[in-house]
């Protein structure tokens, strides 16, 4: 017998150089493939036709340098639908969280309610009086009712709506402590996700940090001791994804602006608790109602809103604030601020936020939901455990709640299981704990039981498929891998 290749010849041939490149296909052509175009209301026109070009370009080079190498026009349509479908997976969807974690900050962090959304929707696909007093037919200024509203959260004087939290500590500090002294804990001297560091931001802003006390311990008298004629203003950070516990000591915020003698108290709350009572977090309100001058915090995390900064605090140093050059680069736009009036609205009539009804829902909800996904899903594939989750996004770093989720039995390991979860058709994101795959149900209750079923079945089946186990030894030995990417070569042989 001899050996035949689909997308080659035998070496023995005598094709020249031109034959061998005439199995690549026109770029034209291609673009007319059904199943190439499907692909253009997803990721466009334009990007399919770049990784197209980009493709086939790779597979000429790789016939130049290979001499028995010879492609034809499946090998290379498979190629590039490869390619097609990796960079599909790369937008932005939706997803099911069954991290356990209700700040996810790889997933957006906390969902907006859809009555949030739906309500701002008229502004955000048509034009909106964003800067525009319709009383007076003039400008007017920027945002609505969100600074009003947000201070009104806070029991501020006034506030200020920024693009993140980030933004928000950078403005504050640029504005009020450039090119003069901040004091901080040395213990607050922090990173989190990102490489994002805490002596970063005072040094954009322009400022020299003072460090007091020590990383365990520190007193109201290392701030008083560390005012001079040269200090701005003292900085609190909320400590985000991690605690020290054990020999720990440090001061209340009423103690730190009695030490302050007068200079303001900047803090870092960063989680975006207002009103609400979570172990381990002490509200925006909370550090405003102990003096402190201005505080910064996300509104897309227990607030429930979009990603922005809300800096809320005493009227004259917002003021100063709004004032600043800085203001104009960082601050957000219509579909921001739309939907944050609506979150913020929200929340002052008494409705909690979507991440916050994932803290508080009753055990028994969970539980009862865990069976409505199990009554969906074939026998003895699932078992109802109890599990830990967590706040997440910098909140409460150390405190976790009691929930309810689900273990899946499965023939494959937790690993592959948990990779075709992800890679359906709704990709569901789940944790491996202690070798076992969980869904935890604190933030899978407000979705569909079915499409969580549907997804779950999907992984399995995929999972547990001879088939699907050879297609993918197949798949492996087809596509060429380069720096670049994946490449189809069908030179399957026979003997």
């Amino acid at each position: 017998m001899f050996a035949t290749a689909v997308g080659s010849i035998p070496a023995s041939s005598d094709m020249n150089k031109s034959d061998k490149f005439s199995g690549i296909p026109q770029v034209d052509k291609l673009l007319n493939d059904p199943e190439l175009a499907w692909f253009f209301p997803l990721i466009s026109r334009a990007l399919s036709m770049k990784i197209i070009t980009s493709v086939l370009d790779k597979i000429r080079k790789k016939a130049a340098a290979e001499e028995e190498f010879y492609p034809n026009e499946d090998s290379c349509k498979a190629a590039i639908l490869v390619e097609l479908e990796l960079n599909n997976k790369k937008r932005i969807r939706n997803v099911l969280n069954a991290t356990g974690i209700a700040l996810n900050t790889n997933l957006g962090r906390s969902p907006i309610s859809e009555s949030a959304w739906n309500n701002a929707k008229a502004a955000n696909t048509s034009y909106a009086a964003i800067e525009y007093d319709l009383l007076s037919g003039q400008r007017g200024s920027r945002g609505g009712l969100c600074s009003e509203l947000a201070a009104l959260l806070c029991g501020a004087e006034a506030a200020l709506i920024v693009n993140n939290n980030a933004a928000g500590v950078l403005l504050a500090l640029t504005a009020l402590a450039k090119d003069r002294e901040v004091i901080i804990a040395r213990g607050e001297q922090v990173q989190i996700g990102g490489g994002f560091r805490v002596p970063d931001i005072l040094e954009l802003a322009g400022a020299i940090f003072v460090e007091v006390g020590t990383t365990n311990i520190v007193s109201a008298d290392d701030y008083r001791k560390a005012v001079s004629a040269e200090t701005a203003c003292a900085l609190l950070v909320h400590s985000s994804n991690f605690a020290i516990r054990g020999f720990v000591s440090k001061p209340s915020a009423v103690e730190i602006v009695d030490a302050m003698s007068g200079l303001p108290v900047i803090v870092d709350q960063g989680s975006g608790s207002t009103i609400e009572r979570i172990p381990g977090e002490l509200s925006a309100r909370s550090f405003l109602a102990a003096g402190c001058d201005l505080v910064c915090f996300s509104g897309d995390k227990l607030l429930g809103g979009p990603q922005a900064g809300i800096i809320a605090g005493k009227a004259v140093f917002i003021s100063r604030l709004a004032a600043h050059p800085l203001y104009r680069a960082i601050r957000p736009g219509k579909t921001v601020y739309s939907i944050l009036e609506q979150s913020l609205i929200e929340r002052l009539n008494g409705e909690a936020s979507p991440a916050f009804r994932v803290l508080s829902r009753p055990l028994d909800e969970l539980k009862k939901f865990g069976r409505k996904v199990r009554a969906k899903l074939p026998k003895d594939c699932s078992e109802l455990i109890e599990t830990r989750a967590a706040s997440g996004g910098g909140s409460s770093p150390d405190e976790f709640f009691d929930s309810w989720g689900l273990k899946l039995n499965c023939a494959s390991s937790a690993k592959s299981l948990q990779k075709n979860l992800r890679h359906g058709p709704t990709p569901l994101i789940a944790m491996i704990r202690n070798d076992a795959l969980i869904l935890d149900l604190a933030t899978l209750a407000n979705e569909d039981p079915q499409l969580i079923a549907d997804s779950i079945i999907y992984a399995m089946e995929k999972s547990n498929s001879l088939k699907y186990k050879a297609e993918q030894m197949t798949s492996s030995s087809s596509i060429l891998l380069s720096k670049n990417g994946p490449l189809a070569d069908k030179n399957m042989k026979e003997g």
